[in-house]
């Protein structure tokens, strides 16, 4: 299993958001997850995706149980071992695509120049390589999304989340980002897990989980 996770639970305070929420991934698998506003969906990305710690239960991504690690341990096996793709882009704005694509491989330690090839192969596979050299602020929300893809990929992770990818896109856009997701899941057995309220991208998923009062 590329992931499993297994009786996670957070509370803040007294809420308890996550109720013991068990999950096992494998790659080349694409899951989404659904549910209501509040029922726990994003808190358990974060967890799943190691930026927060859960109060009790166990994780492993790639064999690895990520939370016996130390913060500076686990910053350093996110960056390499998972990707991320938010609704709103994050793309730094006085940078180009191929300078925002690179920066996860700089922060890894990749020489430059190899750092540098592999973002130029994502974007030209991801059909942005009239777009390199393009800021943000110059591309379409589904280049800026699919550049945030690019991103995501650069140091080959175990698995890519996705928090509302759609979310911010026209109708087009987001068939073409759902069709994109299938293809590096067909091409590279990439997985992903993807926390949406876009029903027809959960529908052709390969599982469609809903969270219910903070369980799965």
């Amino acid at each position: 299993m590329m992931i499993s996770a297994s009786n996670i639970t957070k509370s803040y305070g007294s809420l308890k958001v996550l109720k013991g929420v068990d999950l096992e991934v494998g790659k080349g698998e694409i899951v989404s997850i659904v549910g209501k506003s509040g029922a726990g969906k994003s808190t358990l990305l974060h967890i799943l995706g190691t930026l927060d710690r859960p109060d009790g239960g166990r994780l492993t991504i790639d064999g690895q149980d990520v939370f016996s690690l130390s913060d500076r341990q686990l910053a350093a096996f996110r960056n390499r071992n998972v990707g991320f793709v938010f609704q709103f882009h994050h793309l730094l704005p006085e940078f180009s695509a191929l300078e925002n694509v690179s920066i996860p491989a700089f922060i890894a330690k990749t020489d430059p120049r190899v750092a540098e090839e592999k973002a130029r192969e994502l974007l030209t596979y991801l059909g942005l390589a009239d777009r390199m050299d393009h800021k943000p602020n110059q591309m379409s929300g589904g280049e800026q999304q699919r550049v945030a893809m690019a991103r995501a990929l650069i140091n080959a992770p175990a698995v890519v989340f996705a928090d509302e990818p759609t979310g911010n896109l026209d109708s087009a856009s987001s068939a073409e980002l759902h069709k994109l997701l299938f293809q590096l899941r067909d091409d590279f057995g990439q997985s992903f897990i993807i926390v949406t309220h876009n029903e027809e991208l959960a529908r052709i998923s390969d599982r469609r989980l809903e969270m219910v009062d903070g369980k799965l």
